[in-house]
């Protein structure tokens, strides 16, 4: 298919003019007036049955892992659902509602006027084009040009502990990944070749430089500096945390504790790369992020979803997921040897959690096998074992209503059946 070269230059410039205008003045997303409310479907054919996914031979599954890709992410807010219909009944430019909503966005999390946000079709999408838009700046040859680097900076440097298959993102800009572990190496790895520094979040813990010090150590060398906290919400302040730290960029996934779209992220930061960052992504063509499309419906779904989260009593919702797993427990633990313990992970996934152990003497289960046979029964029920941990570990943000009485009884019967 022969591409309209002079269709997506004049796209892409109309872009640049709307970000610039935005650069000078913020827009509001949409004015207060004009609700449109969504219309009764009737179902017919596939989907009539009420679970298309039966229909189709796929078993649903009761989710006691959480907010995890591979299961779908979050369940939608009702809120949110008539939202993204409303958005899917309409036609707008894209460019344009990408820069407004990240606008609306910035002023929802109360950032000063110098940051601004982009809705991605994920958190991993985030961190490839605000990369991206670091590299290329505006420049639409460089842009065009990626992951060939030839002119631009090439090097980014990375604590050896933050290293994930998630750097993949980083990784396919073209640029070298430079591994430290000390404060002394990091500087000796600095050149006229860095383009930016980046930290995972989740991996705080592990490397010797923390989330404060490596933003500082950015600043030192006026290198652009990226955080990806793509599961770290709650605690709701995550959502600022960070760029009042300073970090120029920071990724969050939105399909997670935020129950936004599950293909939806946030890419948050200085105003510049954010406004890069789009330039180097969907709807532009001829541009490493277009096969990352995301929709009028994510977009605004992601505002809305936000809004929810920001209202939420977040407190309140970790007593109630906590009253979930204490039920469980409660129940389980009448099984002879079955013992429970009770943890919050500090960063990432941050919600209560519980613990499920046994003697393996009096009941013949290893996780592994109690994992699987979870997974295999009628209601399916997925529950994580190992990370290195004993037992079997669960929460419970994920569960919808009467599921924690399920995942009860089937635990239950199931230690039972292997009492020796």
């Amino acid at each position: 298919m022969r591409i309209n070269s002079k269709w997506n230059r004049r796209g892409f410039l109309a872009t640049a003019g709307a970000i610039a205008g935005t650069l000078l003045s913020p827009r509001k997303l949409f004015s207060s007036n004009g609700k449109v409310a969504a219309k009764g479907v009737s179902v017919t054919g596939f989907g009539s049955t009420g679970n298309p996914y039966e229909e189709l031979g796929v078993t649903t599954l009761i989710n006691c892992e959480g907010t995890m890709t591979e299961l779908g992410g979050s369940l939608p807010h009702p809120e949110l659902e008539a939202v993204m219909a409303t958005a899917g009944r309409h036609f707008v430019s894209i460019p344009e509602l990408e820069v407004a909503a990240g606008n609306r966005i910035a002023q929802m999390l109360k950032l000063s006027d110098a940051y601004s946000a982009l809705v991605t079709s994920g958190a991993a999408a985030a961190i490839q084009s605000g990369l991206a838009g670091i590299l290329t700046g505006s420049d639409e040859a460089l842009i065009r040009q990626l992951p060939d680097l030839t002119g631009m900076k090439s090097e980014v440097i990375i604590q050896k502990s933050h290293r994930n298959p998630f750097d993949h993102q980083l990784r396919s800009t073209g640029v070298k990944l430079v591994e430290i572990e000390t404060v002394d190496e990091l500087r000796a790895a600095v050149n006229e070749r860095t383009a930016m520094m980046h930290f995972t979040n989740f991996a705080n813990a592990a490397g010797q430089i923390k989330v404060d010090e490596w933003v500082k150590l950015a600043k030192q060398y006026n290198i652009p500096c990226m955080n990806d906290a793509a599961a770290d919400t709650p605690p709701v302040s995550h959502l600022w945390d960070y760029t009042n730290m300073g970090y120029d960029l920071v990724t969050f996934s939105g399909g997670k504790a935020i129950r936004g779209p599950q293909c939806a992220g946030l890419l948050i930061g200085r105003r510049e790369l954010v406004a890069n960052a789009l330039l180097n992504n969907s709807p532009h063509e001829d541009t490493i992020g277009r096969s990352q499309k995301v929709g009028k419906e994510e977009i605004l779904g992601m505002v809305k979803a936000l809004d929810l989260f920001l209202a939420e009593d977040h407190d309140a919702l970790a007593q109630e997921w906590q009253g979930r797993l204490e039920l469980i427990s409660n129940e389980i633990t009448k099984v002879g040897s079955v013992r429970t313990s009770f943890f919050v992970p500090d960063i990432a996934n941050h919600v209560p959690h519980m613990r499920i152990t046994w003697d393996e003497s009096r009941i013949s289960l290893t996780p592994q096998e109690a994992a699987k046979l979870l997974r295999e029964a009628k209601p399916s029920i997925a529950i994580s074992h190992g990370e290195g941990r004993p037992g079997l570990s669960m929460n419970s943000f994920m569960l919808q209503p009467g599921e924690d009485k399920i995942v009860a009884t089937q635990l239950s019967k199931l230690f039972r059946e292997h009492m020796t």
